[in-house]
């Protein structure tokens, strides 16, 4: 019989994360470490949302995700995206769907801000120069 793994990605500037879905415990990897030790505190905080909403559902399954690019919020938040579509993927559970969306549509849409780049004339995408006359 054919062991059940979904496989999710998310993004979040330039940020990328994968994602594996196994059958098991409850256990969440961050890049082979365990959610509950993630540093810093806030960016732990924001990869536990989905597993708090899901409550009970997400504690037969195994998540490993791995996160390269961008700042730690952007990986974080990467990972977090992982998290919510895996979960609603393995569950195929429409009102766990409904609440990622009530309380946060970045769960499961990633944002498609990107940052700006500079241009000749300045010191930012859109700063420039002052110059004066007097």
């Amino acid at each position: 019989m054919m062991k059940k793994v979904i496989h999710t990605s998310g993004k979040r500037k330039t940020a990328i994360a994968r994602g594996k879905f196994r059958e098991g415990k409850g256990r969440v990897r961050v890049n082979k470490y365990p959610a509950e030790l993630y540093q810093p505190e806030l960016a732990r905080l924001k990869i536990n949302e989905p597993l708090t909403l899901a409550g009970k559902l997400a504690d037969d399954v195994d998540i490993d995700v791995k996160v390269v690019g961008g700042g730690v919020m952007g990986q974080a938040e990467a990972a977090r995206m992982v998290i919510a579509k895996g979960l609603v993927q393995w569950t195929s559970d429409m009102d766990l769907k409904e609440k990622y969306s009530q309380y946060d549509r970045t769960m499961l849409v990633g944002d498609p801000r990107r940052s700006e780049p500079k241009k000749y004339g300045g010191r930012g995408a859109r700063a420039r120069r002052q110059k004066s006359y007097r």
